[in-house]
């Protein structure tokens, strides 16, 4: 997935050096305004036209369920091909979406495929699909700890010891690490992302982070409710003119692009954009404080409507540039205000340190991963210093939207709080076979990575 969004980025975007949003903001809009508004809306017609293909696939599949059902279903295993293929179009195109979730879901369809053709036993099932979950993470970000988390937080849902499979933990620890390792010899060892080093001036700082972390889970909150808005949004449409399946995607796409038009930022460039965001005041290029404010508004807004709109791709990436947004702005305040009161002493660290606990706590409080956000930032940093605040902010973050979305119904809130952030293994009748349905569990709705 990572060869082919890059090659379609390449050709689309050719011209435009690697600094990607940095050089087109510094452009002219005359001579750039053609590019950023036709080539997501042309990559949101190529994949409404796959759409088209899979709607078709998918009624294939559908009357050949009624004849006997004899080895591997071919149909079947062409959707996780088409999947790729729509995501690297999407993102390659500048699609404000990530790879994390489309590569987890090819690891998780490929380990699904593998049982299949073994044993029927529904718990190594569940084990092979963590397995490919973890592994999709892992080789996204190098960080093999990280994956086995989140293949324990979003696929494996909670319960008793003696009905755990005794395997899956071996088969998820192995797989994040064979990932990360071909991953390592592919792409070499260089982290997603430049971190810049992480500083915390005292304790005192802590409360602070306690305060980012509740405004990253107010920001996912209002993130997520607005991506379940344009997904009914666009839906209603459809229905409503009957349009094709064609239509809605290169709508999202025009959004996206019109949305670039004033911030080139949100256009998806790799992790070019939260390397920048995390080097604020460290560069000229860098944006200050007030367009990071705007740029995070700008994110999650386009985010929201290439994600209602049918373009495919995750919200792992999305998620990361928007809380290291907030978290930078939050730090620029802070530090404006509090080091103004004691002069001659910087009682606060500089942006970046909240910047990088921003994106942890918006990416744990809007995919529900905990645990993996709090590793997947302590392996990146490799600072042990950052572990309290990461706690502290990430355990609020998930807090919030918990309250914010709890129904009113006390029997059903307990319920709905024991399985958040857990996966629902069930058969999925509606579709005739015994596939395993894995979806992370919300209060609000079902929100892909």
């Amino acid at each position: 997935l990572h060869n082919q969004v890059h090659v379609i980025h390449e050709w689309a975007w050719a011209g435009t050096p690697n600094e990607g949003a940095a050089w087109l903001r510094l452009q002219r809009l005359a001579d750039t305004w053609h590019r950023i508004l036709l080539i997501p809306v042309t990559g949101g017609v190529i994949v409404g036209m796959m759409h088209g293909l899979v709607e078709i696939l998918e009624q294939i599949r559908m009357n050949s369920l009624s004849s006997p059902r004899q080895g591997f279903d071919f149909v079947q295993g062409v959707f996780p091909a088409i999947k790729a293929i729509q995501a690297a179009v999407t993102l390659g195109t500048g699609g404000s979406l990530g790879p994390e979730g489309p590569s987890v879901d090819i690891g998780k369809s490929c380990a699904n495929g593998i049982s299949v053709m073994m044993e029927n036993n529904r718990e190594r099932k569940t084990a092979l699909v963590a397995a490919g979950a973890a592994a999709g993470i892992a080789s996204g970000f190098n960080a093999a700890v990280a994956g086995c988390f989140f293949a324990i937080e979003t696929v494996l849902r909670p319960r008793r010891a003696e009905n755990s499979p005794p395997f899956t933990t071996a088969m998820i620890i192995l797989a994040s690490v064979i990932s990360s390792t071909v991953s390592n010899v592919s792409l070499g060892t260089k982290s997603a992302f430049i971190v810049p080093p992480y500083d915390l001036k005292s304790a005192a700082e802590l409360p602070l982070y306690l305060i980012l972390g509740m405004l990253c889970g107010a920001v996912s909150v209002v993130f997520t409710r607005l991506v379940a808005w344009f997904t009914k949004l666009f839906e209603f449409i459809r229905e409503k003119f009957g349009l094709p399946a064609v239509v809605c995607p290169a709508l999202g796409g025009l959004g996206a692009g019109l949305i670039a038009l004033k911030y080139p930022g949100i256009l998806y460039w790799g992790f070019t954009n939260v390397e920048e965001i995390l080097h604020t005041g460290k560069s000229a290029s860098a944006p200050g404080i007030w367009l990071l404010t705007q740029l995070a508004v700008a994110k999650v807004v386009a985010t929201a409507i290439c994600k209602g709109s049918g373009l495919v791709g995750g919200l792992y990436a999305p998620s990361l540039m928007i809380g290291a947004a907030v978290g930078a702005v939050f730090g620029g305040l802070a530090a404006e205000i509090i080091n103004s009161a004691i002069p001659g002493n910087a009682a606060v660290a500089q942006p970046q340190a909240y910047a990088l606990v921003g994106m942890a706590a918006t990416l744990a409080s809007v995919c529900s991963v905990p645990l993996t956000s709090v590793l997947l930032l302590f392996e990146l940093t490799k600072d042990y210093r950052i572990i309290l605040p990461l706690m502290g902010a990430v355990g609020l973050a998930i807090w919030v939207p918990s309250v914010a979305n709890q129904p009113k119904e006390p029997e059903l809130s307990d319920t709905r709080v024991l399985t958040r952030g857990y996966s629902s293994i069930s058969n999925s009748d509606d579709k005739g076979g015994d596939d395993l349905e894995l979806c992370i569990m919300q209060n609000s709705a079902d929100h892909e990575i």
